[in-house]
């Protein structure tokens, strides 16, 4: 096939739930069997999978008229090196975008939405027919890009994790996490289920959640919370903020502030005081963590790289 260009694409796709269950049961039969057996709807598994590869063979077909393409699962992401010309491009959900973000060097992304009337795609802007006109513009240098800040927790080891929506500090399980937090002049130790760290790219997800759980029990109580905070808190805000799941006030542990704003000048320190099983993880991707036990520092602030996202 005769290329336009010699560029090289990078096209980050994933797994479907029918391939992962195919992996655990060995079979799609014996997968098939395992869910209806429990009542549910094996056709739509078949449904997702099917539309996923159709999505995945038109977009390459397109992608290989323009250059050279390189097709990489994101399980291999944070060991991948990046050319410095390598363009990327992104087939599935928002959060395998945002895992993608993290690891391309400030790369512009191209995100495509595989399947519109299944997923929403607050960060898929284009459409498997979109490929080929927004490579062209982006190789061109024709496309705008929005600019995206993330979250980075720093460890007193040397290690250090970002998060494109959010950081989570605390304990593996749902035992209570223990550790000092620190903000500006402000210091007490703690006991909760965790701390979440939210970047405005993921102000609509976990941070909001967060938000209406406490506007919910603070009407039922007769009192008013603002939440209007999510408007103002943009992709490209210079700050972060901090929220404390479910402290727990005690003769050793103090919940006086659990909410609040982080920057680079005023960054959240939290030091562990969990023998084991502390983890610091970012995006909802457990696998992918740092460990935080006892005497590992965090400081957490705004990072000093950006992510790109086509629009």
């Amino acid at each position: 096939m005769k290329r336009l260009t010699e560029n090289k694409i990078i096209l980050v796709v994933r797994t479907t739930r029918l391939e992962e269950l195919i992996a655990r049961f060995n079979t799609m039969e014996q997968a098939k069997f395992y869910i209806e057996h429990l009542g549910a709807d094996f056709s739509d598994y078949e449904a997702e999978h099917r539309q996923y590869k159709e999505a995945l063979r038109d977009t390459e077909m397109q992608l290989r008229e323009l250059g050279r393409v390189q097709t990489l699962d994101r399980v291999f992401l944070t060991n991948f090196l990046f050319g410095p010309e390598d363009m990327v491009v992104v087939l599935g959900q928002d959060g395998l975008v945002a895992n993608t973000l993290k690891y391309v060097d400030e790369r512009p992304v191209v995100a495509v939405n595989p399947d519109p009337r299944r997923w929403d795609g607050v960060l898929l802007p284009f459409r498997v027919n979109d490929v080929r006109p927004i490579v062209l513009e982006v190789f061109g240098r024709r496309r705008q890009v929005r600019e995206i800040s993330m979250a980075r927790a720093r460890l007193n080891n040397g290690q250090q994790l970002y998060g494109v929506n959010d950081l989570f500090i605390g304990h593996r399980s749902h035992v209570s996490a223990r550790y000092e937090l620190a903000l500006g002049q402000k210091h007490e130790r703690q006991s909760s289920s965790g701390i979440i760290v939210s970047t405005g790219l993921g102000s609509t997800g976990w941070f909001t959640s967060v938000l209406a759980g406490a506007a919910g029990i603070g009407r039922a109580l007769g009192n008013s919370i603002e939440t209007d905070i999510v408007k103002d808190f943009r992709w490209e805000s210079d700050y972060l903020y901090y929220t404390v799941r479910e402290p727990f006030p005690s003769r050793t542990s103090t919940a006086s502030f659990v909410f609040g704003k982080v920057t680079c000048r005023e960054p959240l320190t939290v030091l562990s005081q969990m023998p084991e099983n502390g983890v610091i993880f970012s995006d909802g991707i457990e696998s992918d963590f740092l460990d935080f036990n006892s005497g590992t520092r965090a400081v957490v602030d705004v990072a000093e790289k950006k992510g790109y996202l086509v629009v």
